[in-house]
């Protein structure tokens, strides 16, 4: 009996088993074993064993993805941020200067790692603002396979680093379910966080599905930790099965707020931005012509009324600002320097070659969400709280360190978007979704160092992917009949610079800033602004719409609505259409209030409860697997029992240094301590310390009235007694942290209180028997 390989199987040579496998189909169905009359193995041949393989010279294929980074920030596009690693791979490869993403994180990411809009994947707003509409519910249906799935039944190792934010949050818990995690989405191995940010210096990160606490240091930085993993991880897949191709997909969470970066990078910057943002953007618009990256005829757009001029700023301000952008630009070029590290790797043991690279500047335009002075903590703007430069000043010297959590003035984000109008969240316009995208591929792309201006979007990403490892999109997966990916494949463009546009249509929607981009015509509507979350928009139906020629028009600067209604007219209506096919309607301009899951309607792990009981051993509750205690009226019982006056240590602990509550003991007295953004504190204490023995430490919430961020009366109790009472001035209306969890028995990660250290020093020295924590 003869043997056959076809399409990377090995079975055996029959009559019924000629034809390829059918990839379209997945997972590959097993060919039927030929029937044996032999009767003693010793006498037989065994057939080969099935095992599915990638296609004969598939490429690895790499997805680097930077957060929350401008179109004209980089070097390689025309920026003042030198990423030397982005260069190198645009000198070897080619660069695309009509890439776009959604405007926002979550959305753009699962559009990147399926191909379908992110409205089709139910992600139209991050995951923590999903509500009960269509388009909105953050669950990802069956119907949408992942890319990285398609490619692991297609033969592939699958790891995922750094930032994922595509996990329903009332799933982010040890009850699961976990196959919307990235271990159940296609990755064989993920190490990261899931949230939409962490602290960089401390961060709340998995191994697969299981917390890991990183061996912190002075010296410990997120980005260098996930590049650790990820080279590891990579070479012993190369040293194990070198016939084997590899998907990664590498997301930091660089250069998203906080703006973490090692004092030295941020050094490097001194004093090259005491021009001002409004110099900025004139300088990396001059580059950008001079360099190729936008058309000579196009025209540098102007300032928006609601971003201020920077001559209008004091010299204490412009200080502030100024140390603001050396830290984004120190972040951005250390998170550069660590891809370079990857990519080193990747040639030293011989992969480079045939790895398909893309390497994206940006799941969305840089973001405006640090208002109009910035924010020491970027929680603050999260909750729709503007922050003032007077609460900042203090902390220039800091400034990226673990002591802050920073986010730089909208200024700084509008010059990094140039050339366009707007920023991160403004779907409606370029600046918000026009990010910088360099394709590297030595064995399959002829092209070095060119540009290409092809329309092209996020969505088209996984299908270039399949294209170049000749892998079908399926038909079905796991029995489930797939929807067609709205993606289009981009190597058609590669080594064709005036190749025409294989995209002839996409539309854009976040928090109602929408527009529909259609045959070199663009017609939008900005509705909101980014960095007050907590602002009333106007009524959706009264939104004034504009018109661009983009085709002619880089950078969308001369609109003209009034000059052409008809055109106007006709791309609304192709927008309603592609909003009605991808659940777009209803829109949801709501943000902050978004947050609470009884306000947006999505599910809530505890099912509407309203009492909670939780032990020890229990840490990283995140804040949609935990009980809801902001702003309400609650109580906290804790059973705990002593040996001596001497006890120490976190009984319950929410969030962290930048906000959250914590109920502990020090020296043997108990205490409460509210931490308002890490600018405010209300600690109260027991005078006296407790008697070895049984004690019930309680704490009750009386909220001054029923609105987010009320202030309220804070009450400690011992064994029923009231022990110590204040006034909270205010509370966090909608969020505690992006990251860290509700702890017993520890306060890990950062400290809520300096009253203790973070991590195995804050453990709780007696013994914990259960914790209630209870709305009323």
């Amino acid at each position: 009996m003869k043997t056959a390989i076809l399409f990377g199987f090995a079975f055996a040579a029959t009559a019924s088993a000629q034809s390829p496998p059918d990839r379209s189909v997945l997972p590959i169905a097993e060919p039927e074993p030929e029937s044996i009359s032999t009767l003693d193995a010793r006498d037989a041949k065994a057939p080969p064993r099935f095992e599915v393989k990638a296609p004969d010279g598939a490429p690895n294929v790499v997805i680097v993805l930077i957060d929350d980074i401008g179109f004209g920030h980089s070097s390689a596009f025309g920026g003042p941020i030198k990423m030397p690693t982005l260069e190198k791979l645009a000198n070897n490869g080619v660069r695309y200067n009509r890439f776009h993403t959604t405007a926002l994180c979550s959305p753009t990411r699962t559009a990147l790692l399926t191909g379908h809009n992110h409205h089709a994947n139910n992600a139209g707003a991050i995951m923590e603002l999903a509500t009960a509409f269509p388009g909105n519910t953050g669950v990802r249906p069956k119907e949408i396979t992942t890319l990285a799935e398609i490619l692991r039944q297609n033969g592939y190792s699958t790891g995922a680093f750094g930032k994922y934010h595509e996990t329903p949050p009332w799933e982010v818990s040890v009850s699961g379910p976990f196959d919307r995690w990235p271990t159940g989405s296609g990755f064989d191995k993920f190490y990261g966080f899931i949230g939409g940010e962490t602290n960089q210096w401390a961060p709340a990160i998995f191994d697969g599905v299981a917390r890991a606490e990183p061996a912190l240091s002075p010296t410990y930085h997120f980005t260098v930790d996930m590049t650790d993993k990820a080279v590891q991880w990579v070479s012993a897949q190369n040293s194990l099965t070198p016939q084997k191709p590899f998907y990664m997909y590498f997301a930091t969470g660089a250069t998203h707020a906080p703006h973490h970066a090692p004092k030295e990078w941020i050094e490097k910057y001194k004093g090259q931005f005491n021009s001002g943002w409004d110099k900025l953007r004139e300088e990396t618009y001059e580059r950008q012509k001079k360099m190729g990256i936008i058309p000579a005829e196009t025209k540098l757009t102007a300032r928006p009324k609601e971003i201020p001029a920077w001559d209008g700023m004091s010299a204490e301000q412009k200080r502030l600002f100024e140390r603001q952008m050396e830290t984004f630009a120190g972040f951005a070029e250390h998170t550069d320097h660590e891809v370079g590290r990857l990519v080193a790797q990747l040639e030293k043991i011989g992969e480079m070659e045939n790895t398909l690279f893309f390497y994206i500047v940006g799941d969305n335009g840089s973001s405006a969400e640090g208002g109009p002075e910035g924010t020491y903590n970027e929680m603050m703007a999260l909750n729709g709280i503007i922050g003032k430069a007077d609460q900042m000043m203090g902390h220039i010297d800091e400034w990226g360190g673990p002591t802050t959590f920073p986010h730089f003035a909208i200024g700084w984000a509008w010059a990094g978007n140039t050339p366009f109008q707007w920023t991160k969240q403004v779907a409606s316009h370029f600046g918000g979704t026009r990010n910088g995208m360099v394709m590297h591929w030595p064995k399959g792309i002829k092209a070095k160092g060119e540009i290409r201006s092809q329309f092209h979007h996020v969505i088209d990403v996984a299908p270039t992917a399949l294209e170049a490892a000749k892998i079908p999109e399926p038909k079905t997966v796991n029995g489930v009949k797939q929807r067609p990916m709205d993606g289009v494949p981009m190597l058609y463009s590669a080594d064709a610079p005036k190749a025409a546009d294989t995209r002839k249509t996409q539309y854009f929607e976040m928090f109602g800033n929408r527009g529909i981009y259609h045959e070199g015509w663009v017609a939008c509507t900005r509705h909101s602004i980014p960095w007050d979350m907590a602002a009333k928009s106007p009524a959706l139906k009264d939104d004034v719409w504009e018109l661009y020629h983009v085709d002619a028009d880089f950078s969308e600067a001369e609109n003209l609505a009034d000059k052409n209604p008809a055109k106007l007219k006709e791309l609304q209506a192709v927008f309603e259409k592609e909003a009605i096919r991808n659940h777009v309607f209803p829109i949801d301009d709501r943000r902050a209030e978004r947050f609470n899951p009884a306000i947006a309607g999505r599910p809530d792990l505890l099912g509407g409860r309203k009492s909670l009981t939780v032990y020890p051993g229990m840490i990283g509750m995140m804040e949609n697997a935990f009980i809801n205690v902001k702003g309400v009226h609650h109580t906290i019982e804790a059973e705990i029992e002593i040996k001596d006056d001497k006890t120490q240590g976190v009984i319950i602990a929410q969030a962290g240094y930048f906000g959250g509550w914590t109920l502990y003991l020090k020296d043997g007295k108990p205490h409460h301590e509210y931490n308002w953004f890490a600018l405010e504190r209300t600690n109260i204490g027991s005078d006296a310390a407790l008697a070895p023995g049984k004690h019930v430490i309680g704490y009750e919430f009386i909220p001054d009235s029923a609105k987010p961020g009320t202030g309220g009366k804070s009450i400690l109790s011992v064994d029923g007694k009231k022990v110590a009472e204040a006034q909270i001035p205010k509370t966090q209306p909608f969020a505690f942290s992006a990251d860290e969890g509700a702890d017993v028995g520890i306060d890990a990660e950062t400290n809520v209180s300096p009253d203790y250290k973070p991590g195995l020093p804050s453990t709780f020295t007696g013994k914990i028997v259960k914790v209630t924590v209870e709305q009323k």
